[in-house]
C-alpha cells in the first residue's frame, strides 16, 4: 500500500480513535496507524489521548497503544505531552496492573530526566 493511502485511510479514523483503543480489535489498528504512517500525519490520534493518557494507561487495550506513541512519537512535542502526562500519574501508573508497563516502557526507553523523575516519585513511596 502506497503511503498516500495509508495517510487516507488514518485520517478516515478521526473522531474514532478512543472508541478504537478501547476494543480488541481496534486496539491493533491503532497500533499499526502509529507504527507504519510518519508522525507528522496521525497528530490527530495523539491529540485524541490528551488529556487521558493515565486512564488509557491503566487500560488492557489502551497501555498497549500508549506504548507505541513512546516508541514513534515520543520525540516530538506531542510525544513529550503524553510523556508529561504519564510523569504526572507516575506513582499511580507504577502500580496498576497494566500502568506498569508504561511507566516501564519510559523507565527502559525515556530520557534521563524522564527516567529520573520516575525514578526520584517512585523512591518516596518506599518506607
Amino acid at each position: 500500500m502506497e503511503l498516500d493511502q495509508k495517510i487516507d485511510l488514518v485520517r478516515e479514523l478521526d473522531g474514532h480513535i478512543m472508541r478504537c483503543v478501547r476494543y480488541q480489535n481496534g486496539n491493533h489498528v491503532i497500533q499499526k496507524c502509529i507504527e507504519c504512517v510518519p508522525t507528522e500525519h496521525i497528530g490527530f490520534v495523539v491529540s485524541a489521548f490528551q488529556g487521558q493518557v493515565a486512564s488509557l494507561s491503566m487500560h488492557p487495550y489502551g497501555c498497549r497503544v500508549i506504548q507505541r506513541v513512546l516508541e514513534h512519537c515520543g520525540g516530538n512535542s506531542q510525544g513529550q505531552c503524553i510523556i508529561d502526562e504519564i510523569l504526572q500519574s507516575a506513582c499511580i501508573l507504577a502500580q496498576d496492573q497494566y500502568g506498569n508497563y508504561v511507566t516501564q516502557h519510559v523507565l527502559e526507553r525515556g530520557k534521563a530526566q524522564d527516567r529520573s523523575q520516575i525514578i526520584s516519585w517512585l523512591g518516596r513511596l518506599l518506607p
